[in-house]
């Protein structure tokens, strides 16, 4: 399974530690002192050419390929880089379509390098990402969780090497003599103590989820069909031409995914007959802050308009799930976050948006960006949503695409639940053909993380370094000292013991091969007590 999900289980809690701060926000504040083009060129305090977005700065760095053979940028650390507490090189990028030429696909790739060897690539590590032209996003590359290259086969982990020294960013590939320009900003690789901050949680705790690792209905323990129409019985909002219901036709679970299906087909309800019908899922779970990750494929079909999003636990809406509980204020007052939407007829691009009611004047408010997305219908991708006190993010494939700060003027400062639907013509959708059938959204899983809600005082049992999580086939389990000679039980979700193993070395595999792709539970059992780690299997 394809994943690009930042996902971390290694804190060191309660211990002081020198901090590796590695950064260039390119305005002369940071701690790199010199960037080095390789069959390139290179301006370190370029003006910023396109300050808009999430990228309004003044200074960025300016890459130019104008047809090197390798085109790397890079700089070297004063210090071999440590990955013991954090392995995330995070910045952000802007490509101009006007400035390439060729036609290689648009991606960029971090490198670690060794740099005191004569040939310092031959046993780089190298992780690429799939970038948007023509707007900044924000890249983060994790060479604990992100699949990497060693162009040495043999290399350890990148995260478990202690040589790298080196720094390469590199734009659509090597070896070709295309030309291309990027602006890269705000390059941060930063060493934390393992606990987080108001200004930048770390969100590594899984919370809730759904694999569908199961057949038939959707689990009505986690989702409510939401059926009746909003307005007045008889009507969804946005001219939408569709009824949703709880039939199996309209979702259902089947192959480890759900499956949401509009379908061309009279149906009444409430004496309202629709030519369509679809499902509108409620999660039965609301979260304040946090990280939403959905991998899914969208609709190909002209006229669709599919949506994964938030909506404000206190909106008094009609047929909801929180709505008869908590519901107080009414749409947009309540505040809705677009993780994704896409139109119905252009199935190339991407929506995030926000909607609300602005808390000063009452006035209603929308914001958001776009995005390109290749192959949506024939390739998972996942569709991600970063929450705090203090920004919003969206991203597609890890890549943040738009962000907004979280300030006292929006609502969004209150518990949310998770939608996922396929609407029918509308405003978003569009004119659907004379010829539509049905029309399918699969979604693989959906999980949402929260911070950690560990305290200092056990620290000591959440020193256990686990790897790569997500995984496809091996975990490794780094073990502390301290916590040698531990017992650990492996669990199903279910609570069924799976296996059961003394941790006796540092450095610990276990085979999951043979296992279904899922969440597992890990309980520890140490002389100091327990602690359960989650595991997730794709």
């Amino acid at each position: 399974m394809r994943f690009f999900l930042v996902f971390f289980f290694s804190f060191i809690y309660g211990s002081i530690v020198s901090q590796q701060i590695i950064e260039d926000d390119f305005e002369g504040s940071g701690t790199i002192s010199l960037w080095v083009g390789d069959d390139c060129d290179v301006d370190s305090s370029f003006a910023n050419p396109y300050a808009q977005g999430i990228n309004t700065s003044s200074r960025v760095l300016k890459y130019s390929d104008i047809g090197g053979q390798y085109a790397n940028v890079r700089f070297d650390s004063n210090e071999n880089l440590d990955f013991s507490n954090n392995n995330s090189f995070t910045f952000k990028i802007y490509v101009p379509s006007s400035s390439i030429t060729g036609n290689q696909t648009n991606k960029v790739s971090v490198k670690l390098q060794n740099g005191t060897l004569a040939q310092p690539w031959t046993t780089q590590s190298e992780i690429i990402k799939y970038i948007s032209l023509n707007e900044w996003q924000e890249i983060t590359f994790n060479f604990e969780s992100d699949a990497f290259i060693n162009l040495d086969p043999s290399s350890a982990n990148p995260i478990e090497r202690t040589d790298f020294n080196r720094v390469l960013i590199q734009v659509n590939g090597e070896d070709n003599y295309d030309h291309v320009t990027a602006y890269v900003d705000d390059f941060i690789f930063e060493e934390s103590e393992g606990g987080s901050d108001a200004n930048n949680p770390v969100f590594n705790t899984l919370v809730w989820s759904d694999e569908f690792n199961y057949s038939g209905t959707v689990d009505s323990n986690k989702w409510h069909h939401q059926i009746i129409p909003i307005i007045n019985g008889t009507d969804w909002a946005n001219g939408e031409q569709q009824h949703y219901t709880n039939q199996l036709s309209n979702s259902f679970v089947n192959n480890g995914s759900l499956k949401i299906r509009a379908i061309k087909e009279n149906y009444t309800y409430n004496n309202v007959t629709k030519p369509y019908t679809s499902a509108r899922l409620n999660s039965k779970f609301a979260f304040k802050y946090g990280r939403v990750d959905v991998r899914a494929k969208l609709p190909a079909e002209a006229g669709t308009w599919p949506a994964i999003w938030t909506l404000g636990a206190n909106i008094n809406e009609v047929g909801n799930y929180f709505g008869s509980t908590y519901g107080s204020v009414g749409w947009p007052v309540c505040g809705e976050i677009d993780i994704m939407e896409q139109n119905g007829w252009d199935k190339t691009n991407l929506i995030g948006h926000l909607h609300y009611s602005n808390a000063n004047t009452n006035v209603y408010q929308n914001e958001g960006s776009t995005t390109y997305i290749q192959d949506s219908s024939g390739e998972f991708h996942i569709y991600s949503l970063i929450w705090t006190e203090n920004v919003i993010k969206i991203l597609l494939d890890d890549v943040v695409f738009f962000e907004r700060e979280n300030t006292q003027e929006i609502p969004y400062d209150n518990h949310h639940y998770l939608l996922l639907n396929i609407a029918m013509g509308g405003n978003l959708g569009g004119a659907i053909p004379s010829n539509f059938n049905n029309a399918t959204m699969e979604i693989d899983y959906v999980r949402v993380y929260e911070e950690s809600s560990l305290s200092t005082s056990n620290s000591t049992l959440n020193e256990l370094i686990i790897y790569p999580n997500p995984t496809k086939d091996k975990l490794i389990l780094k073990t502390p000292s301290h916590l040698i000679g531990s017992n650990v039980n492996m669990y199903s979700t279910l609570g069924q013991s799976l296996s059961n193993f003394t941790l006796d070395k540092a450095n610990t595999s276990i085979d999951l091969s043979s296992f279904k792709k899922g969440i597992y539970l890990l309980k520890f059992q140490t002389d100091n007590g327990s602690f359960v780690k989650e595991i997730i299997k794709n």
